[in-house]
């Protein structure tokens, strides 16, 4: 503390008290006087006359208000304004604290939970509670919030905080769109994940989803199952009947799927974490100023691409094929659905049925949400070329001889001129067409062992002619990478070493407004005023006020 604090110091005490009774206390601090039980006489007088002055000077300061009642509004006012500051400093103080303890409560809330993923989803978040036994029933793992989906899964909860958010405006987008042709004509949407999104579809894919039973009558994306099971129950039938399912992915919404999840035991938080994770809406990209936004223009649904949507379309029409199948044994008919694809088939063509047939299925459909489409709806008879899911099925189960005529040919010209300008089905990059040609030679030996294995070796010796004998290294590089990350993937491990994920990011707090109150004591307002009013009543007559003879009595008693 500096000199001249401790000289006010000083003064402070006088003013309070009196300087004889300041050094009579200083004096038994330092053990210059005796403390004893019963005061002295001369400590008695000090102790008096310390009161009669502290009187005198409050009676003189009170005198002094009636006199300048300027001078002390003018100090009660700067009194208040002292007060105003220091309390609003306390204030800022208080409201900075606040702030920070808010900060790090959501700090810590983001460390532990997802609490917000986006407008008009995030409402159910806040529910961790699942259905254990329901879960146990059907051999699931048992989660309950986004934290611990993240550690099964591999990730940290940021990672899936990133993967999940819903943004209607973003410059991020989790998708690779592009368009195929139809075999029918046209275009198709597709919508593939990036690999990070895709890593956790695979963990949902085979932890979760392929846990599930389905349908006798679903054979799409099934393991053990292929459009050959699809077709073989309809061969050599009087009547084939093909329906399409119109829009069938987009007509699959994001609270059908988060239904599913929570159907299956899931919380509600988890649900909706899973229902994002697994469905994406159709966005419009616009560049602004040289950068790309992505406009979220309509609901989310399942996007054609994705690993999970065949499996979760498959478990949404459960209903769906069981009232199709009651329906199709009633009138006599067999039943299967590829996807989108609905076959039915009848040994004998009963057109009373057959009318009757199509109104219940198309009533079926509407009711379960799906829509037919009204120019995919087929009915052919044993008179003429019966297809199923591509297949033909007249007598059993064969391919159209035009496309075996066209891969004859194909293969025929690679033979001889090599990989380069050749196309199959609208592609015609060479690797990808290696990919291609080889997985059509696969399935026309599933088909017709035969046939099959007669392409099959001239494959080889194109092989051999092209590449010595060894398969293209870039792509079965390709095909071994694809597999290592479905398995890395399913496994909740990092496909590469340097995978990088979403990290919390550190906390950040506001600087607290550091500003003390003040330890000294607030003057009186008499005090206050006396200051100012001494300077003038130095030069000025004091006049006679009504207390002037109690003052003059005062005094005489401390003489």
């Amino acid at each position: 503390m500096s000199n001249s604090n401790s000289r006010q110091q000083w003064y402070d005490r006088i003013r309070a008290s009196s300087k004889d009774a300041v050094i009579l206390a200083e004096m038994k601090r330092l053990g210059f006087w005796q403390d004893t039980d019963v005061p002295t006489l001369s400590e008695t007088i000090i102790q008096r006359r310390s009161e009669l002055q502290s009187e005198l000077s409050r009676l003189y300061h009170q005198k002094n208000l009636y006199q300048h009642p300027e001078q002390a509004l003018k100090a009660m006012r700067k009194q208040r304004m002292q007060k105003a500051r220091e309390q609003r400093a306390l204030t800022q103080r208080k409201q900075a604290e606040l702030r920070q303890q808010r900060a790090r409560n959501w700090y810590e809330q983001h460390q532990n939970g997802i609490v917000w993923l986006g407008e008009g989803i995030s409402a159910g978040l806040q529910d961790l509670s699942s259905d254990i036994e329901r879960l146990q029933a059907h051999d699931l793992p048992v989660l309950h919030s986004p934290k611990m989906l993240a550690e099964a899964m591999g990730i940290t909860l940021n990672e899936l905080r990133f993967l999940a958010y819903q943004r209607k405006t973003s410059r991020i987008n989790h998708y690779q769109r592009f368009q195929i042709v139809k075999k029918t004509g046209g275009l198709r949407d597709i919508a593939a994940p990036m690999p990070r999104l895709k890593r956790v579809q695979y963990w949902l894919l085979d932890n979760i989803l392929h846990k599930l039973a389905l349908h006798n009558a679903a054979h799409g994306f099934v393991l053990g199952r292929s459009i050959i099971s699809n077709a073989q129950p309809h061969t050599a039938k009087a009547l084939v009947i093909n329906l399409d399912l119109e829009n069938f992915f987009p007509s699959i919404r994001y609270a059908r799927v988060k239904g599913l999840f929570k159907s299956l035991g899931y919380s509600e938080s988890l649900a909706t974490v899973l229902g994002l994770l697994c469905t994406e809406a159709a966005v419009d990209e616009i560049i602004l100023d040289g950068e790309t936004w992505f406009v979220m223009r309509g609901e989310r649904h399942l996007p054609q691409g994705a690993p999970t949507s065949p499996m979760i379309s498959n478990l949404l029409t459960r209903s769906l094929d069981r009232r199709l199948q009651g329906i199709a044994t009633k009138y006599g008919y067999a039943y299967t659905r590829y996807a989108d694809d609905l076959s039915f088939s009848c040994e004998k063509p009963y057109t009373a049925n057959v009318t009757r047939l199509l109104w219940a299925v198309r009533q079926t459909v509407q009711e379960e949400g799906f829509k037919l489409h009204p120019d995919k709806t087929r009915l052919m008879h044993q008179g003429r070329r019966q297809e199923v899911t591509g297949l033909v099925v007249n007598q059993h189960l064969s391919l159209e001889r035009k496309t075996l005529r066209r891969f004859r040919a194909l293969l025929q010209q690679i033979e001889h001129t090599g990989w380069q300008g050749k196309h199959w089905n609208g592609v015609t990059d060479p690797i990808r067409l290696q990919q291609f040609v080889w997985g059509y030679a696969h399935f026309v030996a599933m088909v017709l062992p035969d046939k099959g294995a007669q392409f099959k070796a001239q494959l080889n010796r194109i092989q051999h002619i092209h590449f010595g004998g060894v398969v293209n290294k870039k792509y079965q590089s390709a095909q071994n990478s694809k597999a290592q990350f479905r398995v890395l993937s399913a496994k909740a491990q990092a496909p590469l070493v340097s995978w990088k994920q979403a990290q919390a990011r550190p906390l950040v707090l506001l600087e607290t407004i550091q500003q003390p109150l003040a330890q000294t004591q607030h003057e009186p307002v008499e005090q206050a005023a006396s200051g100012i009013i001494e300077q003038q009543s130095a030069v000025t007559e004091v006049k006679q006020a009504p207390l002037a003879g109690l003052v003059a009595w005062l005094r005489s008693l401390l003489r």
